[in-house]
């Protein structure tokens, strides 16, 4: 049995990304791996003709590559790869819906094993690259971040891209305010991605409700033009205990790993009909539902459950992730009585 050595993660360009890159600081922690950081990605001409021609070296370790985007497997064209290698290489792909744009480094033979957050696409990635892939959903630092706090002064939270319908946060305020309902906006950016998150996570934690649509219906240069998928929007404010009020992804991630009380769906993006039925909501609110959010999203969400299950396919046992683990299913048992409802990818 080996360990994981080291752990390679892109920084991608643009905002969006804080619970990923904590994740991959998360699983350096608790594999007790080294965790590179690097910003793109992108590896010189001589690398891509090594990936391209030259077989693959194999040495001693596993690695474990977190890639934000396809284009970001090319992390592992390092000269201390190239000309040393490591025994056993995964990746986890968190955008993988892009499987058209699967680079040829992924095809070349410097992966064992592939993990990819989109069930929908795990057969695909398999066939293109020739390589095991698993589903490994997304999720959140559920035990470390988040929240079952009963005092929840908003109403409705908006967090990230919306439908034009409820974009422009001041009307939005002023049609919540004419419904009895306690709005706040989009909130502000920090200077690192750990004030980022956290100031993210504690506004979930004082909400009852947060809004996300699916980009089905609210879509951006950036999202998938058919692929439904689920994003921190959705797993960071589950986490924190407030329901998602909106339009939720129609993908196996949101059939599997959510529940009732998880969803306040919303028929359409129209915002005034949205409006009502979200302060009809918020009338019949009660604190067990922030309870039993937090409960379900430390049974199913929590990242320390996809690392077990990255570790168990990669062979390796870190003391410091079995007792994270441990902690979790004790905090679980006696939160929920005994018993634990988690639904495994």
């Amino acid at each position: 049995m080996g360990a994981i050595v080291r752990i390679l993660y892109s920084l991608p360009a643009g905002q969006g990304w804080d619970s990923v890159t904590l994740m991959a600081e998360l699983a350096a922690e608790f594999f007790e791996a080294e965790l590179v950081v690097l910003d793109g990605a992108r590896p010189t001409s001589f690398a891509r003709r090594l990936a391209s021609f030259a077989p693959r070296v194999r040495g001693k370790g596993h690695c474990l590559v977190i890639a934000p985007h396809p284009a970001h497997l090319q992390a592992i064209l390092r000269s201390d790869h190239l000309f040393r290698g490591f025994d056993h290489v995964a990746a986890w792909v968190i955008d993988a819906f892009w499987d058209d744009r699967i680079p040829a480094v992924a095809r070349h033979g410097h992966f064992d094993q592939f993990f990819v957050t989109d069930e929908e696409v795990v057969e695909s990635w398999n066939q293109s690259t020739g390589v095991p892939t698993s589903w490994l959903p997304f999720g959140s630092d559920v035990l470390g971040m988040g929240s079952c706090d009963p005092d929840r002064p908003t109403d409705l939270q908006r967090y990230g891209r919306q439908p034009g319908t409820w974009e422009n946060d001041e009307s939005t305020r002023d049609a919540c305010a004419a419904a009895g309902l306690r709005f706040k906006g989009r909130p502000p950016f920090g200077e690192d991605p750990l004030t980022n998150q956290q100031g993210a996570m504690d506004r979930f934690a004082h909400a009852k409700y947060t809004l996300s649509f699916t980009n089905r219906v609210s879509p951006a240069a950036y999202t998938h033009p058919t692929r439904e998928y689920m994003t921190a929007r959705w797993t960071d404010a589950l986490a924190s205990g407030a329901v998602v009020a909106g339009i939720p992804p129609n993908c196996a991630a949101a059939r599997e790993l959510l529940w009732p009380e998880a969803v306040l769906e919303l028929a359409t993006v129209d915002r005034d009909s949205g409006i009502a039925l979200i302060a009809e909501a918020v009338r019949a609110w009660h604190p067990g539902i922030a309870a039993t959010n937090h409960l379900r999203a430390l049974e199913r969400l929590d990242w320390r459950w996809r690392f077990r299950d990255l570790a168990e396919a990669m062979s390796v046992a870190p003391e410091r992730l079995n007792a994270e683990l441990a902690q979790l299913e004790d905090t679980i048992r006696i939160r929920s009585g005994g018993s634990i409802d988690k639904k495994p990818a």
